[in-house]
């Protein structure tokens, strides 16, 4: 299997065109319900077995919405710096973008420009994410 990269320039085929506006369109649908701070939403765009890597360990799928229902992590904006890098490798999408976000931890503001990769897997005819990996700029 190969692996087609977006970036301004590459030669697509249609069907890569229409993956990569597939998953940049529910991309974006997840960021704006993380901002809407909607837990059911947001567990929508995540698989069952979904887990969220940072320097600090793994986060599963439960305790990151547990934390969004209960308003121990509230986000107030989230937003894209420069365009994203799509690697679609059949019915698998591996999505990186810097982002700046801001919001309240624990009651305590917070601010973060990160890079942030995702996985998405093709299931079932819908894009939902398995993995996303978060590391700080700087």
């Amino acid at each position: 299997m190969r692996c087609r990269l977006s970036r301004p320039g590459a030669t697509r085929t249609l069907n890569d065109v229409g993956t990569e506006t597939e998953i940049l369109a529910a991309s974006a649908a997840w960021d704006a319900a993380l901002v809407d701070n909607d837990a059911g939403a947001v567990a929508s765009f995540m698989a069952d077995d979904w887990v969220f890597v940072t320097s600090s360990g793994i986060t599963p799928k439960a305790a990151l919405i547990e934390w969004i229902a209960t308003g121990r992590l509230a986000h107030h904006a989230m937003e894209a710096v420069g365009p994203p890098r799509v690697a679609i490798h059949g019915d698998t999408v591996i999505v990186t973008a810097r982002k700046v976000s801001s919001g309240t931890w624990d009651g305590a503001s917070y601010s973060a420009d990160e890079w942030i990769s995702e996985v998405f897997v093709r299931r079932d005819g819908r894009w939902t994410c398995v993995l996303s990996h978060k590391a700080a700029v700087g």
